[in-house]
């Protein structure tokens, strides 16, 4: 599969590492230019491009940026992208970092606000995963220990599609629900930073509020 990943952060990098090991093909970009992942590609074989051509060809695109960069991706991002591709957002709101965003404050989800800066549907995961979880923590199918990630979205077809690559990257996953609902996953829920199989990674996105704590409000 071709995957596009924007962003070479802790999640972005690990992911670029693991999806390479997978055989996929991978192009990455971060916001510095293609000439800063000269160490990231040796070591994985991914190619470094700039963010206009992450998207070009990808039947994936992962978006792990600052929230407070999303408005800046270019304009036309997937103009080039695969038919029917998927775009897996792992972005937070952090309010101490990316500024006041009032629509946020206001209860949009956070994956709702994403989608309407990018103009496409996002799949919300890993936003609550712990980066060096996906090099360390994978296990087979069935395996007792199994970490459990939840994935919220709307497409289910694109939801289909991110799951079954989580499953491949050595997780299960829970579905929790559309965009509207991808708040019990947001930072401070129960199920944020969970380290838990399935069992418990449903009942913690049951247990979820949809009242934004104090602690991540501006």
């Amino acid at each position: 599969m071709k995957i596009g990943i924007i962003g070479a952060g802790n999640i972005g990098g690990n992911l670029t590492r693991r999806l390479t090991t997978l055989g996929h093909d991978v192009s990455v970009a971060n916001s510095r230019g293609p000439h800063t992942l000269t160490a990231l590609a040796e070591e994985t074989g991914a190619t470094p491009v700039t963010v206009a051509e992450a998207a070009r060809g990808a039947e994936v695109v992962v978006v792990t940026v600052p929230l407070k960069n999303v408005p800046d991706l270019p304009s036309g991002l997937f103009d080039e992208a695969a038919e029917g591709f998927a775009v897996i957002d792992t972005g937070n709101y952090y309010p101490g970092r990316d500024g006041k965003i009032e629509a946020i404050e206001n209860g949009l989800t956070e994956s709702r606000w994403t989608e309407q800066h990018i103009g496409h549907p996002v799949i919300k995961a890993f936003n609550g995963t712990y980066a060096e979880d996906i090099l360390d923590k994978p296990l087979p199918a069935g395996d007792p220990d199994r970490m459990a990630l939840p994935v919220a979205g709307d497409d289910e077809t694109a939801k289909a599609t991110v799951r079954d690559l989580i499953d491949a990257l050595g997780f299960d996953t829970v579905d929790a629900g559309g965009i509207d609902e991808s708040w019990r996953q947001q930072p401070d829920t129960p199920v944020y930073g969970l380290r838990a199989g399935t069992a418990e990674v449903t009942k913690a996105l049951a247990e979820a509020s949809p009242e934004r704590p104090e602690t991540f409000r501006a």
